[in-house]
């Protein structure tokens, strides 16, 4: 674990957040003061309207402009898309879930760059919990190569991590923090899976994930429904 002494970006950025005192040993952080932490931290992200353009439209509205012979429109459509392929291209360059320690936090999460979403993933070896968001993970990394998806043994991250707390997953974006999950409530428990995991980090804007319905409600209001077709007379 790093010395919470050392003289690191890491720890200074620690100390800036409140996690650690300036060069005390060995202080002990409470749960309280790592959730006022984190609430502190989030902001709220602001979108913008969408408006119709080019790709929106169907193959009449294509045809159409190509019977009309407007060509400025359609290079313009071309140079779009191609603009959209290579920024895509660009951003997947990820894919997997990489391990990291708590000197690698600034400059694969703080630093991550415009327009990355970073998932974060805190966790001890032998919680089953943790085990199975990680094999959760893998899978959505390869779903989604455009987020960074990053874990850590969390007292490399927070030194005196409660372990109660665990597994946490941090959301980031551009280097700053949007949402978290702390400890098996958030996260579901053990029956979690990975659409719900998905439909989570998309609900946060992590991922661009087309599950817009919460599947562990579908789930229920299916039993429901099956419970109320029952004739028990």
């Amino acid at each position: 674990m790093q010395d919470p002494n050392e003289d690191t970006e890491w720890n200074d950025v620690l100390r800036a957040k409140g996690i650690l005192p300036a060069k005390q040993k060995e202080a002990e952080i409470t749960e309280d003061q790592i959730v006022s932490m984190l609430e502190n931290a989030i902001e709220k992200r602001t979108g913008g309207e969408k408006q119709k353009n080019v790709e929106d439209m169907n193959l009449d509205e294509l045809d159409e402009l190509e019977d009309s012979e407007d060509e400025s429109v359609l290079e313009e459509y071309r140079r779009k898309r191609m603009a959209e392929m290579r920024a895509f291209a660009e951003k997947a360059l990820f894919g997997s879930v990489r391990e990291i320690s708590g000197q690698d936090y600034v400059n694969e999460v703080t630093k991550a760059g415009e327009g990355i979403w970073v998932v974060l993933h805190l966790y001890a070896n032998g919680v089953p919990l943790c085990s199975l968001i990680h094999h959760h993970m893998q899978q959505l990394a390869i779903k989604f190569p455009q987020t960074k998806f990053l874990r850590s043994i969390a007292t490399t991250c927070i030194p005196n991590f409660p372990e109660k707390n665990l597994p946490t997953v941090f959301i980031y974006y551009e280097g700053q923090m949007r949402k978290q999950f702390i400890g098996a409530l958030e996260l579901r428990g053990e029956k979690l899976t990975t659409d719900e995991l998905e439909f989570m980090l998309g609900q946060c804007g992590a991922i661009p994930t087309e599950i817009k319905e919460d599947p562990k409600q579908q789930i229920r209001d299916k039993m429901l429904s099956d419970l109320e077709s029952v004739d028990f007379y």
